[in-house]
């Protein structure tokens, strides 16, 4: 069984440059209000879903146009992030783990900063972490395990904490894969240590604000940090962190790192992945490797939080490997299947399965997948991209294309979409179609 986050073999990497396709859009004037905003890992909410409109509605007589291509960020899967016009993201090259800076609209890298030692002081082959954008400073985890923090205007580095501080541990073996959340005034990550599950840090001078102690989480999955990124909950009227770790979801209270809940039927003991999706009292969580998924109902326990699962879908029935899920108008949309992202459409309430999981789609291997105006654009471990109508109606498959460069490695990467513009990562290459209507 090929396993997710596989190690991707380094080669002398060419410098950053990025070439202008043939119907390439010319740059305007204003290309803050052009590009748009996308401040890190699945978008503005952490959701996967794109705030554009007026795009195209089908691909099918006429896909998306490239725009320009982009080489030279590095080996690995990370996602990009974009705001006030420079795009950022994380690569491995032969002299280390970098963070990279593009200016999209002139076409050229501004700056790319190491964050490890050069190969293999970094030791995990292919990035993972998608920056998160705050002002005048990103944060990154790089795949070896420290969190870092550097200046959007140069990449210089302003901080850096080593995991091993926190006595960071991985459920498994293939590199730490967060991407940081910035909320207020700290920046949160998952070290993964027995009494730094979860730390808080004060964003702008990297010191301690508290740690989350996670221990006797359950027997299911394994004890350290999961692969997943953290999103933001108000349930309960609680304000706190929903994270997937090696034993299952926790939810801890934002204010001082308390360990307010935790589920671990969820977890299995390989690689738990995707980011849970949170809905007013309500997350909604998966994980692949056969295990399945679950909707918990959370509610007020005295001081702290009870939660209640509201049923489990078994692997058979629902399953995201990777790639993520999107909930729109209460109903969850992802690939199912262990590996094999078929597209389909779940009634969160119920568990109810409005079409799907049993057809491929024109891709195969598991599928990013995001949300943009009214459409799920559905991005293929082999590299085509779908766009699939977001309704419980029906499975209305709008087109599909191959982008330009498909390398040897599996397609990973999340799609993102934003300011008129479809980014798609491949290693080392930059993407990005024009899918304005």
């Amino acid at each position: 069984m090929r396993l997710v986050l596989l190690s991707v073999s380094l080669a002398m990497l060419p410098l950053p440059a990025i070439s202008p396709a043939a119907d390439s859009v010319p740059a305007t004037s204003s290309p803050n209000a052009t590009l748009g905003s996308w401040n890190g890992w699945r978008g503005p909410k952490r959701d996967g879903q794109s705030p554009d409109v007026g795009l195209l509605k089908d691909w099918s007589a006429k896909p998306p146009s490239l725009a320009w291509t982009a080489d030279g960020l590095g080996a690995g899967y990370a996602s990009i992030s974009l705001a006030d016009g420079q795009l950022y993201t994380t690569g491995n090259f032969p002299d280390g783990q970098k963070v990279t800076a593009l200016d999209p609209v002139a076409g050229k890298v501004v700056w790319s900063t190491p964050i490890t030692d050069a190969a293999p002081g970094h030791k995990h082959e292919g990035s993972r972490s998608t920056p998160a954008i705050d002002g005048d400073r990103l944060y990154v985890v790089a795949s070896s395990g420290k969190i870092v923090c550097l200046k959007t205007k140069d990449g210089s580095v302003v901080w850096a904490r080593d995991f091993a501080d926190f006595g960071g541990k991985l459920m498994s073996g293939w590199g730490f894969s967060e991407s940081p959340l910035v909320d207020g005034d700290r920046v949160l990550c998952t070290p993964g240590g027995a009494d730094a599950l979860v730390v808080a840090l004060d964003k702008l001078t990297g010191k301690d604000l508290w740690r989350a102690a996670g221990k006797d989480l359950g027997t299911k999955g394994k004890d350290g940090a999961g692969y997943s990124s953290m999103v933001v909950s108000e349930a309960c009227g609680v304000r706190q962190y929903v994270q997937l770790v090696g034993r299952g979801v926790v939810g801890i209270r934002a204010s001082d790192g308390k360990l307010l809940w935790n589920y671990n039927d969820v977890a299995n003991g390989t690689a738990n992945i995707p980011t849970p999706l949170v809905s007013g009292d309500q997350v909604f969580c998966s994980t692949g490797y056969r295990t399945g998924s679950a909707l918990l109902t959370l509610t007020k326990d005295g001081d702290g939080i009870k939660c209640a699962e509201n049923y489990f879908l078994s692997g058979e029935k629902l399953q995201n490997h990777h790639g993520g899920m999107i909930l729109k108008d209460g109903y969850v949309y992802c690939g199912h299947a262990h590996n094999s992202g078929f597209p389909i459409c779940v009634e969160m309430a119920t568990g109810k399965i409005a079409w799907g999981g049993d057809q491929r789609g024109p891709g195969s291997g598991s599928a990013a997948v995001t949300y943009a105006d009214g459409h799920l654009v559905f991005r293929y471990q082999s590299g085509e991209v779908a766009l699939i109508e977001a309704t419980p109606s029906g499975y209305h498959l709008k087109g599909s294309f191959k982008p330009v460069v498909v390398g040897k490695n599996p397609c990973w990467a999340h799609p993102v979409v934003i300011g008129g513009k479809l980014y798609l990562r491949d290693q080392d290459k930059l993407m990005c179609y024009d899918v304005r209507e």
